[in-house]
Formats: C-alpha cells, sequence, structure tokens
C-alpha cells in the first residue's frame, strides 16, 4: 500500500469514527459552505402564462377554491425540484378564483403578495377591509393578518381572476418560525369602507393618533393607475438608467422603507427598442410582465417574454433587459433581509 492510500484509509476510518458523535470535518467542506462568490443552485426560468392558463382553469373545474383554500399553481424553480419556491428564499405561485367564488379567511405569519395578471372583479379582504382588484394592481397581506378573497364581479361583468402570489415562505421554513390558522368565518366582516387605508396613508401624510405599528406598510394596495402614472411622470422628467430603465420601488409611506419587512418590490419600464447594460445583485429576482414585449438575457440564457409571463433571475447572475415595445415590469425580492444584515452586493457592469 501506497504512502496516499494509507493516508486516505487512515482519514475515512477517522470520519466514519466521528461520524457516530455527529461531528464532521470543516476542511472537507469548507469551500462549499464558504464559496468566493454566489453558487445558487437556482436556474434561469420562464413561465409563459398563454401555457399555464390552461391548467388554471382545468384546475378551477377539478377542485373548488374552498376545498383547495387557495386554488394556486406553484411555479418552481427547475433546479430546486419538490421543494416549492422559485428562489431559495422566496415563493411564487398563480391563483386562481371564478365567478361566484369565495377563498376562505385565514392568516399566517408568513408575508404575502399578490400581483393581478388577469381579469378584474375579484377582491381582498385585509384586516376588515376589503379592495377590488385590477390588473397591475400591488396587493399586501400583512403576516399574521386574516384575509380572503371572493369573486363578485364588477359592473354586472364575472370572470376568472388569476394573480401571482409572492411569499416570503422558504425565508420562515428556513427559520422554522411558519404559524398558520384557519377562520372560524368563511369570509371576514368588512369594518371600513373600500380605500380607507389610502386615504389615510397615500398622500404623504399619516393621521396624528394612528396606531399602526407594523413592520408593514399601512396601505395595503397600490392600484396599477396610480404606479403606471408615477412611471410616465419619471419618464417626462428624468433622465433614463441605462441598465433598468425607469425604476421606481414601492415604499411605505411610514418610512419610506420596503412594504414589508422581507419583501422588495418595484416597477419599471422599459422604453421601445431599450437595450440594457449587464446587472447583477445577490438577490433572485422574480418578474411579471404587465406590458410589452422583450427579451431577458440571463447568463447564456435568453428568454423572450410578453404580457403576464413570469421569470427568474437568480441570485448573482448576469442579466440585462431589452425592449422590443414599452415594456413594464413588476417584480420582487428579499432585497430588505439583504440589506439589513448588510450582505447585499450589486454590481452594474459596463458591457
Amino acid at each position: 500500500m501506497d504512502t496516499n492510500t494509507a493516508v486516505s484509509t487512515q482519514r475515512q476510518e477517522y470520519y466514519d469514527q466521528i461520524k457516530r458523535l455527529n461531528l464532521t470535518p470543516l476542511w472537507e467542506s469548507l469551500h462549499a459552505l464558504v464559496p468566493r462568490e454566489p453558487k445558487t443552485p437556482c436556474l434561469p426560468a420562464i413561465w409563459r402564462y398563454q401555457d399555464i392558463r390552461p391548467h388554471l382553469m382545468r384546475a378551477g373545474e377539478l377542485i373548488t377554491a374552498e376545498e383547495a383554500v387557495r386554488r394556486v399553481l406553484i411555479l418552481e424553480n427547475p433546479g430546486l425540484p419538490g421543494q416549492s419556491c422559485i428562489t431559495q428564499s422566496m415563493y411564487a405561485g398563480l391563483q386562481l378564483i371564478l365567478p361566484g367564488e369565495v377563498a376562505p379567511s385565514h392568516r399566517h405569519v408568513q408575508s404575502a403578495l399578490r400581483f393581478i395578471v388577469d381579469g378584474k372583479g375579484a377582491y381582498t379582504t385585509v384586516g376588515g377591509e376589503r379592495t377590488t382588484m385590477y390588473p397591475g394592481d400591488f396587493i399586501i397581506t400583512p403576516s399574521w393578518d386574516w384575509h380572503d378573497h371572493g369573486n363578485e364581479g364588477i359592473a354586472g361583468v364575472t370572470e376568472p381572476v388569476v394573480w401571482l402570489d409572492g411569499l416570503d415562505i422558504p425565508l420562515l421554513r428556513f427559520f422554522d418560525a411558519g404559524f398558520a390558522e384557519n377562520d372560524s368565518r368563511q369570509a371576514q366582516q368588512v369594518m371600513r369602507p373600500e380605500g380607507s387605508s389610502y386615504a389615510r396613508f397615500g398622500f404623504n401624510m399619516a393621521p396624528v393618533r394612528h396606531t399602526h405599528s407594523s413592520a408593514t406598510s399601512p396601505i395595503f394596495s397600490y392600484p396599477y393607475s396610480r404606479s403606471r402614472e408615477a412611471l410616465h411622470t419619471l419618464q417626462r422628467q428624468e433622465g433614463i438608467d441605462a441598465w433598468q430603465g425607469y425604476k421606481l420601488r414601492y415604499t411605505n409611506p411610514l418610512t419610506g422603507g420596503y412594504p414589508m419587512p422581507t419583501i422588495a418590490t418595484f416597477l419599471q419600464l422599459l422604453p421601445k427598442d431599450f437595450r440594457g447594460k449587464t446587472h447583477r445583485a445577490t438577490d433572485g429576482t422574480i418578474y411579471c410582465v404587465v406590458e410589452g414585449r422583450g427579451t431577458v438575457h440571463i447568463g447564456d440564457s435568453a428568454f423572450n417574454f410578453g404580457p403576464q409571463d413570469v421569470f427568474v433571475v437568480p441570485s448573482w447572475a448576469r442579466s440585462r433587459l431589452d425592449a422590443q415595445d414599452d415594456v413594464v415590469l413588476f417584480s420582487y425580492s428579499d432585497r430588505p433581509v439583504q440589506q439589513a444584515i448588510g450582505v447585499l452586493r450589486e454590481e452594474f457592469l459596463e458591457d
């Protein structure tokens, strides 16, 4: 037996001995545990809405909203099969509610957003306030707030409504801190008129005696009509960013921070024929296309996208955006968490 073989055998015998004591040698895994740069298992991917919609409608035939509690098709990252997540910290799914249905009231500690993708006339009730949902609206369900959904239609017209659900489920799962509770009621009693949270907090003012102490924004519905106008104003008044076009972040009006403590949300406009420069950041980001068509280049991959499609850019992946038309993109990530612990890194590269 040569020297190298003898050493290898001795080390393996040693590893077998310490394994029985639930010990493992750091030197065998140090480079994987502390890499020189992020090496995420997440893969670039796109979910084309026109391919998914028939399966959502079929789900509507097979299971009721009440039976399912939430009738959702999870957008599962192909690099993370069986883990019900789109990045290692974020969850995404497309939820369907049909005319006349109610998705029953429940609550959970996970923070949630919904971004309306298709149809109008459904509503969500959060903490006793109801809002009607329209395509492009960004709506928050704060941690541990009761919420239910229904679809009564609007102006006598009813249609299926689909939205993108984004939650910090994987993050809470990592902390082993998840709790949930079903309500004894199918739907909450509406305690405040629609739009009351925006009326109180949405005009750069707040009631003097307000009691909102949550880390989540007191506004839970950000209508697309207002957000789109803000982008249009920015486009008229500011120079374009060579990497991101015209980009705004949603804010908590009381703090100026992100609307949710664990999830950042953004809306950006890429004008027709925009050709973006390359960017990368450590917060893997989920995008939903609101308007227009274009192409996203992620590493060696390129995906053509259109309205209602969803795609994901993994952590530290080089990406750039091209616009065929005027494009509007909604996006979300775990950026607030990374900034809070001081690990966010971002690069705007010169191609």
